[in-house]
């Protein structure tokens, strides 16, 4: 089953459900100046569970893009390095706006895992909030998960409701306890159940998250009963794509493998296992959605995050050889990869390669005289120490080096800024 295909089913499996299917929104929030960018499927409807936004529908299904780049919500370090990291991903949700609520919300859930994309019963494991008996006799008596395989977590993160299974918009307001389905990989693979000692490992991934959102918590942190609770849902599609292709990287599905092989293309790298194909690969994602979505490279703001993650793609060109403008080329792999789910990406392909190139462009003539500088000033330095921080800064003010940039090559030679 491709991405294409998973994402699809999602979607009509929703619609099929009486749920209206929505395009996704802008990566710039429309509603929400506190917010970068759109990181999940519910900011497009932030406003209707807020009851401020009244639509034609109860029940709508979406793949939203997202970007988790700057801010508090930040993975761009960790791209390329790990099996799940990703500055742009897709999320596929479903949502009750005082529709239904609980029980239909993991009936759906398990219906489309189970029959849907045919995934073991066996190899699925739950969560509930420690409080939530209700989602728990749901999985235990309706569902029929045997008990053993249903976890209950409390409030681990240092205070009331302060648990990965108690979701809050906001310090007050809408917010509710949570479930979510793992997908156990098998002894084979090391890790714990969720809620063990071992949880961090890689055998029991998160696949999907259910948030049902049935308080509204006053500034006291009293939790008063919502007239209409919702149901607001996320499941990651390339983390759902990885575990449907059995692979255990994220970066080994069909929609990765096909814009690595298209980067390898364009640097001349011929080891497809290389790092800095999986940063490129995920970068063009990014940025391309990101120009589509209005922002342009610049110096404050979205533009500067914009600016940081093509400058780290372009170093990890330099890194694998390539001293040309080649980013930019890659707009057309991406085109044929998801130009037929996003058709708005499809009609500015062209323009999204011509901003891509100018700042390529601009960037590749002091790319070069700056790396020169950064490895001379690296030279005579041992694993565990730290560039000094006017080099730091110059390579910023006067070759245009963003400091995660920096931090990047520091990191990989085994020292920090």
């Amino acid at each position: 089953m491709t991405v294409s295909e998973i994402r699809q089913k999602f979607l009509d499996f929703f619609a099929q459900q009486g749920h209206t299917v929505v395009a996704s929104s802008s990566l710039v929030p429309a509603n929400d100046p506190t917010l970068l960018f759109t990181n999940s499927g519910m900011v497009q409807f932030k406003d209707v569970f807020l009851g401020k936004d009244i639509r034609s529908y109860k029940r709508a299904t979406s793949s939203q893009r997202s970007v988790r780049a700057g801010g508090k919500h930040n993975d761009l370090e960790n791209v390329g390095y790990t099996a799940r990291h990703h500055t742009f991903f897709e999320m596929l949700g479903n949502f009750s706006f005082g529709d239904y609520f609980k029980e239909d919300a993991i009936y759906f859930a398990w219906t489309l895992l189970t029959q849907v994309y045919g995934l073991p019963k066996e190899k699925l494991w739950v969560t509930v909030y420690q409080d939530d008996d209700q989602a728990h006799a749901i999985w235990k008596e309706k569902i029929g998960v045997p008990v053993e395989r249903i976890v209950r977590i409390g409030d681990n993160k240092g205070a009331r409701y302060a648990s990965d299974n108690f979701w809050q918009m906001a310090d007050t307001g809408p917010c509710g306890p949570c479930s979510e389905i793992f997908f156990d990989h098998g002894p084979e693979v090391w890790g714990g159940p969720p809620g063990s000692d071992e949880a961090d490992g890689d055998r029991y991934i998160e696949i999907w998250n259910l948030v049902f959102m049935q308080f509204d918590r006053s500034e006291a942190g009293v939790l008063n009963p919502l007239p209409k609770p919702c149901v607001d849902t996320g499941m990651g599609l390339e983390r759902i794509a990885a575990v449907l292709q059995g692979v255990h990287s994220n970066y080994e599905i069909d929609l990765f493998q096909k814009l690595i092989k298209a980067a390898a293309q364009e640097t001349g790298c011929k080891d497809l296992e290389n790092p800095s194909l999986r940063v490129i690969a995920d970068h063009i994602r990014a940025c391309s959605f990101l120009i589509v979505d209005g922002v342009i490279p610049g110096n404050e703001g979205r533009g500067y995050v914009l600016r940081r993650i093509i400058r780290r793609a372009l170093r990890h060109g330099h890194k694998l050889g390539q001293t040309q403008p080649f980013f930019h080329r890659l707009v057309k792999a991406l085109d044929e990869e998801m130009g037929e789910a996003y058709p708005e990406l499809r009609a500015v392909a062209q323009r999204v390669a011509e901003v891509l190139k100018t700042e390529e462009e601009r960037f590749g003539e002091t790319l070069e005289k700056g790396m020169g500088i950064l490895s001379q000033a690296l030279e005579p330095l041992k694993p565990g120490q730290a560039l000094d921080g006017q080099t730091a800064f110059m390579l910023y003010d006067t070759f245009g080096f963003p400091l995660d940039l920096t931090a990047d090559v520091c990191r990989e030679r085994g020292l920090s800024v």
